[in-house]
């Protein structure tokens, strides 16, 4: 719509708003929304499909699903079922309380004590019948019990035996556990329960690392310094030798927005809501912790929170403005989204001080010249390089994070008027909804929870919003350059086999001011890891005293050839001349990507190459052509196959599975390279199915091929080496192949923990197995 209504624009202002500055377009925009009711209605159109508000049907609905897979025994499912059934009831209605009820029954089958208790908690704060009451207390009373909470769990006994009439059913279960309850007495307690997986805390502990904060940069090292040139801009340079694994910069975000993650498009007069589990509904929207039984907003149905102090700190900061406006930025977008709350969090104050100081031609924001003085000559007082505060210091903070180039003139004309037109349009929405002067930070606490319905948006935005609607265009522009997707490791399938296969997942988009500083190269020195929203980032090979430290945006070397890799980085408004790009482009010669994952002669086996539409082997004594769309055809073909494949093994059908990819890798070795990475993927699944069927050597075999063709494409110690070899371990581990776990978990340590530290759940998990497996009788540590 908006590059429709960008056409039929007339000319003069077109180019008007492509040479206009942010200030000039947001009022540009503002007067082509207030003339145009048609496309105001049609993005209101566009938000009815995004369903945020309460709606009390939905959350029926989902309890009974919730029900149904809790009678299947299906405890996770029904889990996730009862939380969407709480985010979606009224605020006060006794149903909520019987959503938590239900939910806390799910968490007890699952072994997760303590949070059943609070689950339990919330049903009774939330007017659980009392009718219902002895059944929920017989659930506490079983949680102290598991818990050792043994007094605790008479107390709750005797109310119960003492006060409430039972059936025949409850009674016999209130006997089981008092029976229980004397039997722990008499043992001392020394009975335990065992605790699941998931709540265990502490284990080996990793050697804590020697930190020294940089005293000019927040989060930053001491290794570190802060420079500036006119080609490079600000970045760092290590001021000290690097080595593998050192931690170089510890920043927590600006601000996060969490990704909703895919889910079913509803269509208008639908019924059926979506079951499957999204980021929104696995992640914590302000703190990004994975979710187990989360706390819903009590205004929308959208954002879940970990607890309750989470969801109050988001109310109080940012969600008292974003919770009547879900529906909105969800269909405008993250970017919107964390443009929106980057003001929030920054307030007003500071918002209209940085906009009004870029209004009267701070030169430093535009003029690379005027930003070169080094950051040692940054007196007090003095601007020095843009973002420092007056004494020279940078900080993790709205200023750095403003003085982020947003590349006004670089933006495509189309690409910048739909940014102008989405940031004015919440701005209107703002003030439909009464909101501004919560957005002002003028608003009590009683105004913010009753924001008015937003129906009608056409009025005239106040000059303050139309600061805010600058602030927010220049971090909708930003972010193109300057985002940052927060990743999280996510299990792929049902999470429960003894081998666990994860697939890196982007969680949030993100402003990390001091990240920010850190260069692309397509063959970086660094490695960038996340818990929840905190980044880390850490040497990946050692780096020298005067080199500069370099960060990868997304196209590696070692994944696509450099036509590849240069047009997705055209989208950061510079060329590439980092050592790999140079070294390819100059050369001459074809990447190893191209030549790993190339096709190869179906007669001789020799690589087929050429860059037009038939592809000539490369033997000359040969002489084979091939169609390289034909051949792409196969590609594709075989990649098909795969997936249906592992459709199979999801369905319990793992010897069909099997027989299908091992047809596939003979139909792949007739024209694929025999390092292809689909070659390792099929290595890799085989492995996976083998280990489903509890066949540890197999699997240890396919596994080991793929682990040769990932590391001829990443290198042996890149984070894709580590990811394999950790799954090697878990094989190996099961498979009691002692020796060589103990080999394969070392390798895997000595990768990882470069990449992630030396506290990172992966490296937690492979010290436990090394300890189980250390504490073998020496007889049979010997004979394996």
């Amino acid at each position: 719509r908006a590059a429709r209504l960008w056409a039929a624009l007339d000319p003069a202002l077109r180019e008007r708003l492509a040479a206009a500055s942010l200030h000039d377009a947001v009022r540009l925009g503002c007067d082509l929304l207030r003339s145009e009711e048609e496309e105001e209605a049609a993005l209101l159109r566009l938000c009815h499909r995004a369903h945020t508000d309460k709606e009390p049907q939905a959350a029926s609905w989902y309890r009974e699903q919730g029900n149904r897979e809790f009678k299947r025994g299906q405890y996770q499912a029904a889990l996730r079922l009862y939380s969407k059934a709480a985010s979606h009831e009224l605020p006060g209605s006794p149903e909520v309380s019987v959503c938590f009820a239900n939910r806390s029954a799910a968490l007890l089958h699952l072994g997760h004590f303590e949070v059943c208790l609070e689950d339990i908690a919330r049903a009774e704060s939330h007017g659980y019948p009392d009718r219902l009451l002895p059944k929920v207390l017989l659930r506490k009373a079983e949680c102290l019990l598991c818990l050792e909470r043994l007094q605790e769990a008479q107390d709750i006994l005797r109310v119960l035996e003492s006060k409430i009439a039972l059936d025949g059913v409850m009674t016999t279960h209130l006997t089981r556990l008092k029976k229980l309850s004397q039997l722990k007495v008499k043992s001392g307690g020394k009975e335990k329960y065992p605790e699941p997986a998931q709540e265990a805390h502490g284990g080996i502990q990793g050697e804590p690392e020697i930190w020294e904060e940089n005293s000019r940069i927040s989060g930053a090292s001491s290794s570190l310094s802060l420079s500036f040139d006119a080609e490079r801009g600000r970045h760092l340079v290590a001021c000290k030798d690097i080595v593998p694994g050192q931690s170089l910069v510890k920043e927590e975000a600006f601000v996060s927005v969490l990704c909703p993650g895919e889910s079913l498009a509803v269509q208008d007069g639908d019924t059926v809501w979506d079951t499957r589990a999204t980021n929104a509904d696995l992640y914590c929207h302000r703190c990004l912790r994975q979710l187990l039984a989360s706390v819903p907003c009590q205004g929308c149905s959208y954002a879940k929170y970990c607890s309750q102090d989470c969801a109050d700190v988001a109310w109080q900061q940012y969600h008292r403005t974003e919770c009547s406006l879900g529906a909105l930025l969800l269909t405008l977008g993250v970017f919107c989204h964390v443009a929106l709350r980057t003001v929030l969090l920054a307030g007003f104050a500071e918002v209209s001080r940085l906009v009004a100081q870029s209004h009267r031609g701070d030169k430093n924001l535009q003029n690379p010249e005027a930003r070169c003085r080094p950051l040692s000559d940054a007196g007090a007082g003095s601007r020095g390089i843009p973002g420092c505060g007056s004494s020279g210091q940078y900080q993790s903070s709205y200023q750095a994070l403003f003085h982020l180039l947003p590349h006004t003139e670089q933006h495509s004309p189309e690409h910048k008027f739909l940014c102008t037109l989405s940031v004015v349009a919440i701005c209107k929405q703002l003030q439909a909804a009464g909101l501004e002067a919560a957005v002002l930070n003028q608003a009590s606490p009683q105004q913010w929870s009753k924001p008015k319905a937003c129906e009608k948006t056409s009025a005239e935005l106040s000059p303050e919003l139309k600061t805010v609607a600058e602030a927010m265009l220049r971090h909708v522009l930003q972010l193109q350059c300057n985002a940052q997707a927060i990743t999280v490791m996510q299990e792929l399938g049902p999470g429960d086999g003894a081998v666990v296969d994860k697939n890196p997942v982007r969680l949030a988009t993100a402003f990390f001011p001091v990240l920010s500083l850190l260069n692309h190269s397509c063959c970086p020195n660094t490695s960038v890891s996340f818990s929840g929203t905190a980044a880390t980032v850490r040497a990946s090979q050692p780096i020298s005293s005067g080199q500069e430290v370099l960060h990868c945006y997304g196209p590696h070397w070692c994944r696509m050839r450099v036509a590849e890799r240069q047009q997705l980085l055209s989208q950061y408004f510079f060329e590439c001349r980092c050592r790999a790009c140079l070294e390819e482009l100059e050369s001459g010669v074809k990447s190893v990507v191209s030549i790993r994952n190339s096709f190869c002669c179906p007669k001789c086996r020799a690589q087929m190459q050429g860059e037009e539409d038939t592809l000539c082997c490369s033997n000359e004594a040969c002489a084979t052509s091939a169609s390289r769309d034909h051949l792409s055809g196969r590609l594709q073909d075989l990649q098909q196959q795969t997936k249906k494949a592992l459709d199979l093994l999801r369905v319990g059908k793992a010897d069909q599975a099997i027989k299908m990819l091992l047809k596939c890798q003979m139909d792949a070795g007739t024209f694929l390279s025999p390092e292809h990475l689909l070659m390792g993927e099929m290595e890799d699944h085989l492995a996976q199915i083998y280990a489903t069927l509890g066949k540890w050597q197999e699997a240890a075999r396919h596994l080991k091929k793929s682990i040769e063709i990932v590391e001829k494409h990443h290198g042996p110690s890149s984070v894709e080496t580590g990811h394999e070899l950790f799954k090697l371990a878990q094989i190996l581990f099961n498979g009691f192949a002692v020796s060589e776990a103990l080999s394969t978990i070392q390798r895997a340590e000595g990768i990882l923990s470069v990449h992630f530290g030396p506290q990172s759940a992966q490296i937690q998990e492979l010290q436990e197995m090394k300890a189980c497996l250390s504490e073998l009788p020496r007889n049979i540590l010997q004979r394996t």
